[in-house]
């Protein structure tokens, strides 16, 4: 077992309502907030409005900038950011899902630093701090409201790449799994994938860390009985809540203790088609992880199939990777590009800005060839 620090800061409110807590949660920060959000979906599930009345009750003044995408862009976390400094806020509150607040993440760094922010997700710049930051959750999905990671795209460079910083664990997140009963069922299906891919992430880490690994493959089976229940009932609340709380486990350290990292190739990989075609985070996953299985199992097949045992009372690789694929596709999710429109005539432009992000993983390292094989894997 390797050596390890726990920590995570972030005060988490679950539960029906708990968005009542947020005046008491945000005063002692200021009373000027930036609020960030996406494109539409919290002013239809109603965190947009209850947000604003909280803030309002607080006695907040309220600076907004809406309009992140799926896929978040630097430039959306550059004017964000001039916004903040600007009005000189104290804080940022972000309302969605994990493009928002990976953005406000980074944002948060940017205006406490007076920062571009490609220069922070790059390192070129060493943050000193960030101003507080706030979340509301719509979308269980990346676990980004319990940890210090985001992820930010720039289209000038052809990047799409992961950052972290301590200064980026959010103060407090409110996770409240009626925001997410509007989730139509192709981003929940997308949801339940990414937190299975998180866990699996950490399973692939180096090390022998057994608790962690039971962690693993609790969240994994709680997954995997509960999400093909949701997908049959959107409109369930404990069903919503279940698989809300497992992804924010799936990625807050608790399944990495332990253990040096975890393998986090197939993120890379599933970022390139996220970058070129606008696939959901968790779409590209759901393609790229049995690709990249079907590699690996020439490397770790005693890996996959204790993977297999505990999941499926599987020993074989190729069938544990077959019945992960399966489930995948049952929930509603792509496993293969001619599911998002793509074919063989696209594996050289995604090969292309593989090698050019040099996709690597952190454990089973990744060169060329094997970049070239995944991605045919994935035909």
């Amino acid at each position: 077992m390797q050596n390890f620090i726990a920590y995570i800061p972030t005060q988490l409110h679950f539960g029906k309502g708990v968005i009542k807590g947020l005046p008491e949660a945000a005063l002692p920060f200021g009373k000027k907030v930036l609020l960030m959000y996406g494109k539409g979906s919290v002013l239809k599930n109603g965190s947009y409005d209850n947000t604003i009345e909280q803030l309002k009750i607080a006695g907040m003044e309220i600076f907004e900038y809406d309009g992140i995408k799926s896929n978040p862009v630097v430039e959306d976390v550059d004017a964000a950011a001039e916004l903040g400094i600007g009005k000189k806020v104290d804080m940022i509150v972000a309302v969605g899902g994990g493009s928002v607040i990976d953005s406000a993440k980074i944002t948060a760094i940017c205006i406490h630093d007076r920062a571009k922010a490609w220069d922070v997700v790059k390192r070129k710049v060493v943050p000193t701090g960030a101003i507080p930051l706030i979340t509301v959750l719509t979308l269980a999905a990346t676990g980004t409201e319990m940890n210090s990671v985001a992820v930010l795209q720039n289209h000038k460079t052809d990047e799409k790449l992961g950052y972290g910083h301590l200064s980026m664990y959010p103060k407090h997140s409110f996770l409240d799994p009626g925001y997410t009963l509007s989730v139509p069922a192709n981003y929940t299906a997308f949801g339940v994938v990414d937190l299975v891919a998180h866990c699996l992430e950490a399973w692939f880490g180096a090390g022998d860390a057994s608790l962690s690994d039971r962690f693993v493959i609790a969240i994994i089976k709680e997954a995997m009985e509960f999400g093909p229940q949701l997908m049959d009932n959107l409109s369930d609340y404990d069903l919503r809540a279940r698989i809300m709380w497992a992804a924010t486990n799936a990625l807050n350290g608790l399944t990495s203790y332990g253990r040096v990292s975890g393998d986090w190739a197939v993120h890379g990989l599933g970022h390139v088609l996220s970058y070129l075609y606008d696939t959901p985070h968790g779409a590209s996953l759901s393609i790229v992880y049995p690709a990249w299985l079907r590699i690996m199992k020439e490397r770790i097949p005693e890996r996959i199939s204790q993977l297999g045992v505990q999941l499926f009372n599987e020993n074989d690789p190729e069938k544990t990777i077959f019945k992960l694929e399966t489930f995948f596709s049952a929930l509603g999710s792509p496993v293969r590009l001619s599911d998002i429109g793509k074919n063989d005539k696209d594996i050289e432009e995604i090969i292309k800005i593989m090698n050019y992000n040099r996709v690597s993983g952190m454990n089973m390292r990744l060169n060329e060839d094997d970049r070239r094989r995944i991605a045919l894997q994935m035909i």
